[in-house]
């Protein structure tokens, strides 16, 4: 069974067994979360969402539609996503673009990821890192923009 704090807001019905939901959290009606995911304070899901098993979303981040985050994702406080590359107030783009963070990758602190690339399986992305572009699998990346600065082997970092 799923735990959501009582000061939380849990639309959905896609909420995997063993997930925890903090308070003040919202996740819209049809986003999909996956098994033993840990939702902490202050996180916004939008609707067109999917969050795999074993995901740990920091407080203060907020996903929106066309985010695709595979399992053993760590996604750390403050990250920014975006889904939109030209966006102004009252004009909704009718199709947002899809950002896929793949399995065990994790994005620190504060990092911007722009809509539409993909993070690669087992990256690292560092603390306040502005990603712009495609993250390759196994390689830590870092900056403003973010550029490769090492390949990570084996869960360690050569």
């Amino acid at each position: 069974m799923s735990k959501i704090h009582p000061l939380a807001e849990v639309q959905s019905s896609s909420v995997g067994e063993g997930t925890y939901v903090w308070q003040f959290s919202v996740i819209l009606k049809e986003a999909v979360i996956g098994a033993n995911c840990n939702i902490n304070c202050h996180v916004f899901i939008e609707n067109d969402v999917v969050i795999g098993n074993n995901v740990t979303v920091k407080p203060g981040v907020q996903i929106w539609d066309g985010l695709r985050i595979e399992d053993n994702v760590f996604i750390g406080p403050n990250v920014t996503f975006t889904n939109d590359h030209f966006p102004r107030s009252k004009q909704y783009q009718e199709n947002v673009l899809q950002t896929n963070i793949k399995k065990g990758a994790s994005i620190g602190a504060n990092s911007t990821i722009l809509g539409g690339i993909t993070i690669g399986e087992d990256s690292l992305i560092g603390a306040g890192s502005v990603v712009t572009k495609d993250v390759p699998a196994n390689e830590l990346w870092l900056g403003n923009p973010a550029r490769k600065v090492k390949n990570i082997i084996d869960d360690k970092i050569s």
